[in-house]
């Protein structure tokens, strides 16, 4: 079964989750990015491009021809994620569980203080659980750049 490591508290989940990926992709290693809500996906992937002024997130879409060479893969419905390869970790960017999540060493789960994202986290919770998942929680801290009481997704 997969790790999923909850990260509560972020103040702008999407920026929160650039900086999870270029965190990766700095320590080398490639992620999957899951959401089916292409807007969703459409504003992070441009915020990908933006995030940091000095440097570059190599990502592609799936189906992308360069998507293998890509350190961050997007990933925009079920069954396209099940036919990639799994990277080892994935970030799901989903209101809903990952199909396929015991696929993956690690699944990270991004949480803002907004309440629809906290109650769609608590259904994944319940359902990573029930799936035999080692699930955890992380509060990001207030003085943490992603992280604080700021209310968004």
């Amino acid at each position: 079964m997969s790790r999923v490591d909850f990260a509560y508290g972020a103040a702008h989940r999407l920026r929160m989750a650039c900086g999870t990926a270029a965190r990766h992709v700095g320590a080398g290693r490639r992620l999957l990015v899951y959401c089916t809500d292409e807007r969703r996906l459409r504003r992070f992937d441009a915020l990908l491009w933006e995030f940091e002024p000095a440097s570059f997130i190599p990502h592609a879409l799936a189906d992308d021809p360069l998507a293998d060479q890509a350190d961050v893969v997007l990933v925009a419905d079920a069954a396209t994620l099940a036919g990639t390869p799994p990277l080892g970790w994935l970030l799901n960017l989903d209101l809903d569980c990952p199909p396929g999540a015991e696929r993956f060493e690690r699944i990270l789960e991004i949480v803002s203080g907004h309440e629809a994202d906290i109650q769609a986290a608590r259904r994944r919770w319940t359902l990573y659980q029930q799936a035999g998942h080692d699930v955890r929680g992380h509060r990001l801290p207030a003085d943490h750049p992603a992280g604080g009481n700021h209310r968004g997704a």
